[in-house]
């Protein structure tokens, strides 16, 4: 039988684990997980207008902004090292329809801002949400039918909107949806109309979460929710159903993978990145950041230290890269430690 490892692990006081910890070089040295402005994912909220901001109320520090204010922002993110943003939209009520048409809109706020961004900074990366909410009269995020939402019909809507992003000149196409089928279907469409190089990346184990509140105030899709979302995203009791989840979606395509939301989650993310080995992201999602950003309103945080620290619990975890509205704030702190 061969020794065991705690053998060879030492023991007080010849050990000493605190002799590691005692200088910032040294504990620079044995960091087990590193976060850098490249792990970093921006989401930006674009609408209509321009030099328009429209702070949103419930994540302090995000604004709602024009398409020329969106491409100043990208520069930000591009002089501060973060390799990629996330564009959403936030459009007029009266767009909203059943049938999501703005959706497929080649002209939509969407698609004009990832021309935009990709004029001005070609070699940023962009990631376009795949999915009907912001554009659904109902709020969800497939076609809705006498109260329940449609799988294969959205499927079919779902293809048709990732073609024209990508038509737009996004990079990555990030079906957020949890439909099933979703991603080798829009692989396909993608493929057979040339765009094998777009990504995917797939959110594969989104939760059918109460920390997604402040993000539909921003699209605007909150108000207008018919009932809620737990007939196609996931129950968060199950962790096991996760990985079945992924699986399915490596096999019909999917590039990377997301966890979303991430804090809660983190069991989930360290069973997926560590069972596939495929890229796999974390989502810091709005109400994680709402709650990170009222907490240090009210004095009862240190914001900065408490920002990087749940950041790098993510890597720990096993994250890739993560996607956070906080990009901009985390990548100023790491120029400075």
């Amino acid at each position: 039988m061969p020794p065991s490892p705690q053998k060879h692990l030492g023991c007080y006081p010849r050990t000493r684990l605190r002799r590691t910890r005692r200088t910032v070089w040294s504990r620079q040295l044995v960091a087990e997980s590193r976060l850098a402005a490249a792990d970093l994912i921006w989401p930006l909220f674009a609408t209509e207008g321009e030099r328009r901001r429209e702070p949103v109320a419930s994540m302090p520090g995000v604004d709602r902004l024009s398409i020329d204010l969106v491409v100043e922002a990208v520069g930000e993110a591009v002089a501060l090292g973060i390799p990629a943003v996330a564009v959403f939209p936030s459009i007029e009520a009266e767009l909203k329809t059943p049938d999501a048409a703005e959706a497929l809109n080649p002209d939509n706020v969407v698609c004009r801002a990832v021309r935009a961004i990709k004029t001005a900074y070609p070699g940023i990366g962009i990631i376009c949400d795949v999915a009907l909410d912001p554009f659904n009269s109902q709020g969800h995020d497939g076609l809705v039918q006498d109260g329940r939402v449609l799988n294969d019909e959205t499927v079919a809507l779902l293809c048709r909107q990732a073609l024209v992003q990508a038509q737009a000149g996004c990079d990555v196409v990030a079906p957020s949806d949890m439909m099933d089928g979703r991603v080798g279907a829009i692989r396909d469409i993608l493929d057979g109309a040339g765009f094998v190089e777009v990504q995917i990346m797939s959110y594969a184990a989104k939760y059918a979460s109460a920390f997604y509140g402040p993000f539909r105030d921003a699209v605007g899709s909150g108000a207008m929710l018919k009932g809620d979302k737990k007939s196609y995203q996931m129950d968060p009791a199950n962790g096991a159903e996760a990985l079945r989840e992924v699986a399915l979606d490596i096999s019909e395509g999917a590039d990377m993978l997301i966890v979303k939301p991430g804090l809660p989650y983190l069991d989930v993310l360290r069973a997926v990145s560590q069972t596939f080995g495929v890229p796999t992201f974390a989502y810091q999602v709005s109400g994680e950041y709402a709650m990170l950003k009222a907490a240090v309103a009210n004095g009862w945080l240190d914001g900065e230290t408490a920002l990087l620290e749940t950041l790098i619990s993510f890597k720990r975890a096993g994250a890739s890269g993560i996607i956070t509205y906080a990009a901009l704030e985390a990548a100023r702190l790491l120029q400075r430690h």
